[in-house]
């Protein structure tokens, strides 16, 4: 029998989320929006509704609508030209729609992992990256983030985790739950560094283009360019190749969780068929309305306006949260300041107790009990009951007023029992 490990963080948002009262800064994704609010946002007026309510609801496109799955391409390709002039860009052939990321990361998984394999996953991060690869049978590596790295991963350390039997690497950027960036000499290290070995890589970009931190470039005052997508970069050296893939989804950066809609991208045609074909076992296709609304939003004459004002959103939220962290509550607070995404992990001090780490479980529980805030605890649901103790992560992404509203409400908790 398949042992499947409890979904710490699905549980506690699950068992806590729907509190009456709640003011909810634990979730992940951009405040969401409604069709009225995507149909504002396109510049081209004379455009048709998002629905076609005319066409009869078939289970169309098994593997996502062409147009569909063009945008998506499309939206992947965005840097290719400059990372990698020589690659030809993605096209509809290259993706294949599911429900959701988190459908996109098990069919990649079931795929590629079974018994005997070995997979190396960054950590932290959404526990599935870690958790399915062992349920299937795999053993599995953490590829250890710290934080006085700005947790980045140190790819000098992937040659004590390789083994003789690594078959995946696992990789999440933007990163949940720190919000840290992969930057792109170190995505292409861990390219090179996979292409030698034969190992797969595959890259949960969920988050991304939601670069909206990134610090200044070390070599001028403009700010470091955003990565690409694992799948604009290619190997040092003509003759290396390495199979990687690309999992995302309308949810995060984009503020449509409600569609359920994911993709796995891939240069492998190979690849493509064999998840193709697992996918038969798990979903005919995703839904017909689904896949209209997420094309519209995709679209040229949407997309840049959405990001703009997901990108506009997460930069005025992170300068709140850095002012309750940096500024007032610095005493009691601590972290690193996340530079993409919508999620921050920070650590919290008991000054009454002598700076002693709080018990992140209990405070989140105190937390929720008197003031109705809600954000998730760190240990329990990043760090496997032992790591980032003392450390929550928070979603600031939400409507701005619910944030300010939130750090009032923690601030009043702060003051009365942390400091």
């Amino acid at each position: 029998m398949v042992k499947i490990t409890p979904f710490e963080v699905e549980q506690w948002m699950d068992r806590y989320e729907t509190t009456p009262g709640v003011i909810n800064i634990a979730e992940t994704c951009c405040a969401s929006i409604s069709i009225d609010d995507l149909i504002s946002l396109n510049t081209d007026k004379s455009a048709c509704s998002p629905l076609q309510l005319s066409k009869k609801l078939t289970y169309g496109d098994i593997l996502g609508s062409e147009i569909l799955r063009q945008r998506v391409a499309s939206l992947l390709n965005r840097d290719l030209n400059h990372h990698s002039p020589g690659l030809e860009p993605l096209n509809a052939e290259n993706v294949i729609i599911t429900q959701g990321a988190i459908a996109a990361n098990f069919l990649a998984f079931y795929t590629l992992i079974g018994p005997g394999d070995h997979v190396i996953s960054v950590y932290p991060t959404y526990q599935q990256l870690y958790s399915v690869p062992e349920s299937l049978g795999a053993e599995v590596s953490l590829w250890k983030l710290k934080a006085e790295n700005g947790y980045v991963p140190d790819v000098d350390e992937l040659e004590g985790l390789v083994k003789a039997n690594t078959k995946l690497l696992v990789l999440n950027n933007p990163n949940n739950p720190t919000g840290a960036t992969i930057p792109t000499p170190t995505l292409q290290s861990i390219l090179d560094f996979c292409s030698s070995r034969n190992i797969t890589i595959l890259s949960d970009e969920v988050y991304s283009p939601l670069f909206h931190s990134l610090p200044a470039s070390p070599s001028s005052s403009t700010t470091s360019p955003a990565p690409p997508s694992i799948l604009s970069l290619s190997p040092s050296g003509t003759e290396k190749t390495c199979v990687t893939l690309s999992t995302g989804s309308t949810s995060k950066a984009l503020a449509l969780a409600g569609l359920r809609l994911g993709w796995i991208v891939s240069r492998s045609p190979s690849l493509l068929r064999a998840i193709a074909s697992a996918r038969d076992y798990t979903a005919i296709s995703v839904s017909q309305l689904d896949d209209q609304v997420a094309s519209y939003a995709l679209s040229p004459s949407v997309l840049p306006a959405l990001l703009e004002r997901n990108l506009d959103l997460a930069r005025t939220n992170l300068a709140l949260l850095t002012e309750f962290v940096e500024g007032k509550y610095s005493k009691v607070c601590s972290w690193v300041r996340p530079t993409a995404g919508t999620t921050a992990l920070v650590q919290f001090r008991n000054l009454n107790k002598g700076g002693v780490l709080v018990d992140d479980a209990t405070f989140v529980l105190d937390v929720l009990d008197k003031t109705h805030v809600l954000f998730m605890p760190g240990s329990p649901c990043f760090g496997l009951g032992t790591d980032f103790k003392g450390c929550v992560r928070i979603g600031y992404a939400c409507e701005t007023e619910v944030l300010k509203r939130g750090l009032e409400l923690m601030g009043q908790y702060v003051e009365e029992h942390l400091l």
